[in-house]
């Protein structure tokens, strides 16, 4: 089947992100990495069980943390967990994130994959004060270009900056001139690693889907390395191909 359609048989709730919990440990490696400290007000929309509002409290000593999200249950187990650990400057809000006042934010963790949702997320954003951070995981926001990255986690701060290409888009975020095999790979890993399950062979076949569709995109952006497809490449396409039942190579402009 073409990868489109095995991206279609999976729930909905794996290709949204919702039944995907980010480990305790990549939570901190976000905040580092968008410095937050004890004068921020932070946002997790989309904040699955609360494990973050409750690390940027404890942790961070963020000034206020809020977690938003559609899932009644998960914002139930978010506030039992602030109950527990007596957090009183944290709250939960089982709402829209596009109907979500926001207004106050000055950090934003915001990890979906709904170009809808994305898009009007986009215009909720650029009203909100300068210099706000919006944290996001593997992309940066459409059509902007990041002003910090350490991928798979990329940060946008308004005003946004408009990027001329995605070309251009995609060069800032990979840091190269051109993007190889190597490339491909390290940040497919990178990016499997920071949202890692507990099973190995699951995150073997992400990082192998999510290198291959790294180079077809480059390849197909004109910022591949070399022209021809490179053995590790081709062998991975196979892979995919004999062993899961999925094609990609109709993705590649020939």
């Amino acid at each position: 089947m073409k990868i489109e359609e095995y991206l279609s048989s999976l729930p909905s709730s794996i290709i949204s992100g919702e039944d995907v919990e980010l480990s305790n440990e990549t939570i901190k490696e976000i905040f580092r990495f968008a410095e937050l400290t004890e004068n921020d007000i932070f946002y997790h929309l989309g904040c699955g069980n609360g494990n973050s509002i409750s690390i940027a409290l404890q942790e961070f000593r963020v000034k206020k943390a809020i977690g938003v999200d559609n899932n009644k249950e998960k914002i139930s187990q978010g506030q039992k967990l602030l109950q527990e650990k007596h957090l009183t400057n944290g709250s939960f809000r089982h709402q829209d994130i596009t109907v979500s006042d926001i207004s106050d934010a000055s950090v934003i963790l915001f990890w979906f994959s709904d170009e809808k949702i994305i898009e009007k997320m986009i215009l909720k954003f650029r009203n909100l004060r300068s210099g706000c951070k919006i944290i996001t995981i593997w992309g940066p926001l459409t059509g902007h270009m990041p002003d910090k990255i350490d991928f798979p986690y990329i940060l946008n701060i308004t005003p946004f900056k408009m990027a001329k290409s995605l070309r251009d888009q995609m060069l800032a975020i990979f840091n190269t001139d051109c993007i190889d095999f190597t490339v491909a790979w390290e940040f497919a890993d990178r990016y499997s690693k920071a949202i890692g399950s507990r099973n190995l062979e699951n995150d073997r076949f992400l990082t192998i889907l999510q290198t291959v569709v790294i180079w077809i995109n480059a390849k197909n952006l004109g910022i591949a390395c070399g022209d021809g497809i490179p053995d590790p490449i081709r062998s991975y396409i196979g892979i995919l191909k004999t062993f899961f039942n999925i094609e990609v190579e109709h993705l590649l402009d020939h």
